[in-house]
């Protein structure tokens, strides 16, 4: 199967947010390079419609690229080469099978190597993770609303949740999720393919959301109603220029902004009901 190769010029002070933006297209892998990033799409997955959506991305950050077709190579090389281990304190590790063990951290985590999603968001995976540490999971009732990879709903998992509910509108993101479910240990994890509709109608005690700021937005009345009274709703992929925004789309829905953390560019922002 052929590939397109996405040559991107980018400063790397602007690279996160760049593949925070891109994350949310269908790229199988993201490369950075000294001039940029590599974003590499299965051929039969480009169309007008993502060259539009990229090309609105690019035109927003004042970005250039060009486009070209590679032969098949090993993406999970490719892949490996661009994934580096997360560690957060001494709370939590994340790293690939091909990485040494993590020693010293509470949980660590252990996702699948034929995963398609490169290295972006680590800041905002940092940021929900440092504050999740500061949460009681255990017997817990937890949704993470655009899972991924299923890092955040697994941390909740070994943390002690009794009940998880996980969804992405990626096939990729669904399959890779029940496969590190599987791979860590994590069998009360239920993934869904889909956007939140297709969620069964319950109630959590924390809602878990690493998405984009719009969807956050557009959602906030939706997850007011799954949470129960006095639960706790974190939402990060904001970047800090937009939380005052989300702070005041979340409070005219009722919540109440109780704790904030910023990386980088980024914030994370916990709400309660």
């Amino acid at each position: 199967m052929e590939y397109y190769r996405f040559t991107i010029k980018v400063a790397e002070a602007q690279r996160e947010m760049a593949l925070a933006f891109m994350s949310e297209l269908p790229f199988d892998t993201f490369e950075e390079t000294e001039e940029g990033l590599e974003a590499y799409l299965p051929e039969a997955d480009y169309g007008p419609r993502l060259q539009a959506q990229l090309d609105a991305i690019i035109q927003q950050l004042g970005l250039s690229y060009q486009r070209e077709v590679v032969p098949y190579q090993n993406w999970n090389a490719v892949w490996e080469a661009s994934f580096e281990p997360i560690q957060v304190g001494q709370f939590c590790g994340l790293r690939a099978t091909f990485h040494p063990e993590m020693p010293g951290v509470q949980h660590e985590i252990v996702i699948d190597p034929e995963m398609a999603f490169g290295t972006g968001h680590h800041a905002t995976t940092y940021m929900m993770i440092q504050a999740m540490e500061q949460e009681q999971m255990q017997d817990a009732a937890v949704f993470d609303y655009g899972c991924g990879t299923g890092v955040l709903a697994i941390l909740a998992a070994k943390m002690g949740a009794a009940e998880i509910d996980a969804v992405d509108i990626e096939d990729s993101a669904f399959e890779r999720t029940q496969a590190n479910a599987l791979r860590n240990g994590a069998p009360q994890l239920k993934a869904y393919l889909g956007d939140l509709s297709v969620v069964p109608k319950r109630s959590y005690d924390i809602i878990l959301a690493n998405i984009n700021r719009n969807v956050i937005l557009d959602s906030l009345p939706a997850l007011y109603e799954r949470l129960e009274a006095g639960g706790i709703l974190l939402v990060s992929g904001i970047l800090a220029a937009d939380q005052a925004l989300v702070e005041q789309s979340a409070a005219a829905q009722g919540f109440k902004k109780s704790g904030s953390w910023r990386r980088e560019d980024w914030c994370c922002l916990r709400f309660s009901k």
